[in-house]
């Protein structure tokens, strides 16, 4: 196999996780497949498959409930300055490949200031009770006790007009997607649909005054809840995160589409440079070979590592196979899956499968 060989080649050990994790990727467990006689329905002609990556786009906000860190804040802040230092190199790389990326933005990064009305920011911003995930703990204080309430120059870490205006200068087309307004867990037993609403209805304000009309939506650290309510604030369509998968979109019957998620940008630990090369270039490979969807994703804030010698290679591979595989954002996929296949049509592709 591929790997083994790659693996002799840096004659280099790997502790028996890695090695299985390889051994799945191998096998085509992970990601996995899903195959539909009626592929042609999804994918535009001439394509043989459909690439979408979004990017986790939210400086500081992400990080300041950390578990796993002993001063989330202070982490928070580090992988803040990381993203801001690797976005002009991820724009420059897209512009190079003509690579468009969804940027699913929290929205209090849409602000160049705030301050505090009395003792809390952004008051009128309705509240998360205090709860624990396996990612965060939030159990004292005020949800917005970390925003500095400052302005761009000062506290560059929480807000990002600049990096979204150049955004909106690329020469590739991006998209602004939404991703809260403080990246808060959306799941039903910790969020109201008051709370959801809230949120959102403040990043569709903030988007709208700065010409962006919000239709694609990722839920922050996984946490998938309130879904229901996304096409009443005008949503068209989500990114899901249950399993790592190279599948088809999914239409709800309200007529939301859940795009499904295939594999994270990033680094991992006892990997070399050349087998992450490798282990995308066969995801994408995949993809054409089985006519499906091919949705990575990444935290802007991933290692410099994977900006300087991954991703240019990853992105010079699709631009190779861009005669075979429909390179788009959410929202432009949505509107042709929308153009194409109503409700009725949706049932009885499904129907024939």
């Amino acid at each position: 196999m591929e790997f083994l060989q790659i693996n002799k080649i840096k004659g280099m050990r790997f502790p028996m996780k890695s090695y299985l994790s390889k051994l799945s990727f191998e096998l085509g467990r992970n990601p996995v497949v899903e195959k539909i006689k009626n592929w042609e329905e999804f994918v535009p002609k001439p394509y043989k498959a459909v690439l979408l990556i979004s990017a986790d786009f939210e400086l500081a906000w992400a990080f300041r409930f950390t578990k796993t860190e002993k001063n989330p804040v202070e982490n928070a802040l580090k992988k803040a300055r990381l993203a801001r230092k690797n976005i002009p190199g991820i724009l420059s790389l897209s512009d190079k490949y003509n690579i468009p990326i969804t940027w699913a933005t929290v929205g209090h990064l849409f602000l160049d200031n705030c301050s505090r009305n009395g003792a809390l920011a952004h008051a009128h911003i309705k509240r998360l009770p205090y709860f624990e995930s396996p990612y965060w703990k939030y159990d004292t204080g005020d949800w917005f006790d970390a925003d500095p309430c400052s302005n761009l120059a000062q506290a560059p870490e929480w807000y990002a007009p600049d990096l979204i205006q150049s955004i909106k200068n690329a020469k590739a087309e991006h998209e602004i997607g939404c991703h809260t307004f403080s990246h808060i867990d959306c799941r039903e037993k910790v969020c109201s649909q008051e709370v959801f609403e809230s949120e959102l209805n403040e990043c569709r304000k903030l988007a709208s005054q700065n010409g962006v009309d919000l239709k694609s939506f990722v839920f922050p650290g996984h946490t998938l809840g309130n879904i229901a309510h996304l096409k009443g604030l005008g949503f068209s369509s989500y990114r899901s995160n249950y399993i790592n998968t190279l599948g088809h979109p999914v239409r709800r019957d309200d007529g939301l589409w859940e795009h499904k998620s295939t594999v994270e940008f990033d680094i991992r630990p006892n990997w070399s440079m050349e087998y992450h090369i490798y282990r995308y270039k066969k995801i994408i490979d995949r993809a054409i070979k089985n006519h499906t969807n091919c949705h990575f994703w990444f935290h802007p804030s991933f290692s410099n590592q994977f900006l300087n010698d991954v991703m240019p290679e990853v992105f010079k591979y699709l631009d190779k196979k861009r005669d075979e595989i429909w390179i788009t954002t959410m929202q432009e996929y949505t509107n042709w899956l929308n153009q194409n296949i109503s409700k009725n049509k949706y049932m009885a592709i499904m129907n024939r499968n």
